[in-house]
């Protein structure tokens, strides 16, 4: 029973991420249209109507915008912790009570073989949270949207076999880019978004014997781009000894295309 993921929408405009197991397959979070998440699954050979349901991380749009689209047509059961509800279901439209369920913070849901855990972020959000997939002794680690790494978090997703890991973006270009300064201090801040370099200094920490993968997520449209993110990735690990090709790969994520369905 292979645990396996694809990232079918990773950055500013919206992300959405496929795991399954051969008896269940979840996606975390949908922030797409109905009709681009539906092509989505399409493109790696998923129905979204077979969903066991949909995680939510936390309630800003380009992470639930077809929540609720999607959960009405396919009568699909949503998760989340209680403050994110009170944050997101007046933005997600009518959903029925029955599809609504609450997945606290640092808890565990089982379902089958496969154990979900979350965990909490820093980030400018109600109760943001992210999670690790957990089957037959693999590892699947998603975390965006957060400002830092903090020990705890490490310690929760070390050594895990693939990483879906936020890469935000480069602090120079951001700090030269056309955003008002509230919002370029909001992202640089402890509630923001990971810079590549500091990616980087938290997967050196994190990465273990076991690990195969680190997949650069949640890029800034604005302020990153794939070859510049990979570059300084790569470099920042290199000065800590680690060698990408040697200890693990690194592979890219987009706004549009889905990564390859992998197993882990």
């Amino acid at each position: 029973m292979s645990l396996q993921f694809s990232v079918l929408a990773s950055g500013s405009t919206g992300n959405a991420i496929f795991v399954e197991t051969e008896e269940h397959s979840f996606l975390v979070d949908a922030g797409l249209s109905g009709k681009q998440t539906e092509a989505l699954f399409e493109q790696i050979d998923r129905d979204a109507g077979k969903l066991s349901g949909i995680l939510v991380t936390h309630e800003h749009s380009d992470h639930i915008k077809g929540v609720g689209i999607l959960a009405r047509k396919y009568n699909l059961p949503i998760y989340a912790n209680e403050k994110t509800w009170q944050a997101m279901d007046s933005l997600i439209g009518q959903v029925p009570v029955d599809q609504k369920f609450h997945f606290d913070m640092e808890t565990v849901k089982t379902f089958g073989s496969l154990d979900i855990e979350s965990f909490g972020v820093s980030h400018d959000a109600a109760d943001p949270m992210f999670y690790v997939f957990h089957q037959d002794g693999k590892k699947l680690v998603l975390i965006t949207d957060t400002g830092y790494v903090s020990d705890r978090m490490k310690g929760l997703i070390s050594n895990a076999e693939a990483y879906v890991f936020e890469s935000n973006h480069d602090v120079q270009m951001l700090r030269m880019c056309r955003y008002p300064w509230n919002i370029k201090r909001r992202i640089l801040s402890d509630v923001g978004h990971v810079s590549n370099e500091d990616a980087a200094f938290a997967m050196s920490e994190v990465a273990g014997d076991r690990t195969k993968s680190f997949y650069l997520a949640h890029l800034s449209l604005d302020n990153n781009i794939k070859d510049l993110a990979r570059m300084s990735v790569t470099q920042t690990l290199e000065s800590r000894g680690i060698i990408v090709g040697e200890q693990f790969d690194l592979f890219d994520t987009d706004p549009k295309i889905p990564t390859i369905l992998t197993a882990v």
